[in-house]
Formats: structure tokens, sequence, C-alpha cells
């Protein structure tokens, strides 16, 4: 995936706008930093998360309008329904921003259909095409294997839905893991360079079809969360996590919630307290389009201002993958999740 790093200097004032339009009593519903969780969530097994990462990676790049894609989008949708899951498959036809039509499947495990309150967690399932930010030119035109960029995040969303699915008790919420698709074709060297407004809608240069898609056409008619959660590059050795600038602008509470959660829980290295420039992300869309308040948990360098060493390279694979970050983003989205009223 290419995302731009905003900084602090795009469209500020679109965002302030979009954020008066957020469902400010549904953040208010989330708990705040005072309120320490008096639920003790299941064990979240990296062991696993690990696993699932690998399963996606077997399958190749999974870069749209190939085999590689097809196959790992069926795998998805039925190990969501092997864990419970109710699942729902949204089939689109995406242009991208050069102009072709990429076939695209957003995938959507459910938990708990029936409760009213509802918090989604998110991440994109989609390759991309080019490791154009490779350190061999001769790479820039293949296909990224993903490991970390889009594979870990869904990692953690499959063995959370195990988990739960597994488990004695279950949350009071229903929650919805959504994998976004077609994420990472858009134009890296235009990206940041283009963000704008047009028709209630965001450019960001072809990155992020997926969740444009699904915040335009939500799953299910009437569809709302109280909540969403982004899971990008979640999975590397020493990943950090500040607190990324959309996030703490369009929903804030859930933004402390999540890092004071994952600080009583002994995460504090991974889960930074330090700002973050702004990322056009998956979470972007459901903020702006669906109104929903959607956080994005990504790593970034605080001081270089960039993601992972191997972010868009060939080198994105199970070397950089790492049991102990998977278990500290895991292990505190359940704690969270369990202890939503």
């Amino acid at each position: 995936m290419t995302k731009s790093i905003l900084g602090y200097s795009i469209a500020l004032v679109l965002l302030t706008a979009g954020a008066c339009r957020t469902k400010q009593s549904q953040s208010e519903s989330t708990k705040t930093t005072e309120q320490p969780a008096t639920i003790t969530a299941p064990v979240f097994n990296a062991d696993s998360a690990y696993l699932y990462i690998e399963k996606q990676l077997a399958f190749g790049p999974r870069v749209p309008n190939t085999a590689a894609h097809i196959h790992t989008a069926d795998y998805l949708a039925a190990k969501f329904k092997q864990f419970g899951c109710d699942v729902t498959v949204q089939s689109f036809v995406a242009t991208t921003w050069d102009g072709k039509k990429i076939n695209a499947r957003n995938i959507i495990g459910s938990i708990n259909p029936q409760a009213g309150k509802r918090v989604f967690i998110s991440s994109h399932w989609d390759s991309r095409p080019i490791a154009d930010s490779d350190s061999l030119p001769a790479n820039r035109t293949k296909p990224v294997p993903a490991a970390n960029d889009g594979a870990s995040g869904v990692a953690v969303m499959l063995e959370l839905a195990r988990t739960i699915q597994q488990a004695a008790t279950k949350p009071n919420i229903g929650v919805d893991f959504i994998c976004f698709d077609v994420e990472d074709l858009g134009d890296g060297e235009k990206a940041g360079k283009d963000f704008e407004k047009e028709s209630g809608d965001i450019d960001y240069v072809g990155f992020g079809l997926g969740s444009r898609y699904w915040s335009k056409n939500l799953h299910k008619p009437g569809y709302s969360a109280y909540y969403g959660v982004l899971l990008d590059m979640v999975g590397a050795k020493g990943a950090t996590f500040p607190k990324e600038g959309y996030s703490m602008q369009m929903a804030p509470t859930v933004v402390n919630n999540i890092w004071q959660t994952a600080s009583r829980l002994g995460y504090s290295q991974y889960f930074i307290d330090t700002p973050g420039g702004q990322i056009t992300d998956d979470h972007v869309a459901p903020n702006y389009i669906a109104k929903i308040p959607t956080i994005d948990i990504i790593q970034l360098n605080t001081l270089t201002g960039g993601f992972f060493v191997a972010h868009h390279t060939l080198t994105d694979d199970m070397r950089y993958i790492d049991r102990s970050t998977l278990k500290a983003v895991g292990q505190t989205l359940l704690q969270v999740l369990y202890n939503e009223q």
C-alpha cells in the first residue's frame, strides 16, 4: 500500500467539517481513560496469527485480477465462516487512477449480527502490484509479498474471530471484521498532491478504493457502528504506533481508550503516546463518507516520518514479522472489545 503522510498541513478544515457530523454520542459512549477495564479478555494466540500471515503469502502476491487474489478471497471468506461469522462478500468493479477496471471483493465477517451496538475492525488484504520503493530498480515492477502491509492486519482479525468463537464468554457488542480490497493500487508519486474534496467524496490518487466503496455501499441496510479501527502494518518487529493525526481529530476518545488499554497491558512500547502525522488510509472514507468515527493503528517512524523499512519492497515478507507485535495489537483489541458495554 502506498500511503501519503500528509503531516499537519493538508485539509484540516475538511476534517474539522467532517468531525462535526460524526456520531458524537457514539464517541462519548466509549470508555474514557479514567475507567479501567474490569473484564479480562481471552488470550490472543500470536502463533496462530503468524500462521495466518504465512497462509496468505502462500497464495502469492494478492494483486487484483490474478489467481492469487481470487484464491485468497475465497480462503478469507471461508475462514470467517468457519469461525462462526455471518459472512458478506461485496463484489464490485473498481476503476483505478489510470482507468483500468479491477474485479474486487470486500469481505466482511460479523459476530453477533443482531446486536445494536457494533464496532468494526478492518484491514486491507490486497498486495501492491509494484515494489516501487525497492532498492533494486529491477524489482520495482514486481508485486509486493505484503506480509506486514496488509496480511498482518488480516491475520490479527482472523485470530480475533477465532478467539471470540472459542471463548466461553463473548463480547456484549457486535463486531464486524472488514477486509478492504484494492487499497494499494494508487499512484505513489502523485499521492498527497491531489488530495481534494469533490462532491462530498475524497480522491487520493487511487488508494483506498475498497474502503470508499464500502463507505458508500454499507454491507447491511442501515448499518451503523459506534466506531471503527483500521489495522495497517501491525506485525513488524519493534513497531511503534503513534497517535495518527486524522484519528485524533475524528475520534480522540477511541484512540485514547485503546492506547490506555495497551499501556495497562504492558504494551506502551508499541502504542506510544506521541502524535503522528496524518495518513491517507482506509479510515478516511469511513470517517468522511459513512460518518463512522474510525481510527488508524499504523506503524510510523516518528523520527523519519516514514513507514517500516520494507514498505513497498520485495522484502516485505515473513522475515520482518514478529509474534510479539502481533500479540500486543491482538490482545489490546480483545481487551477493548470485551470491555465495551
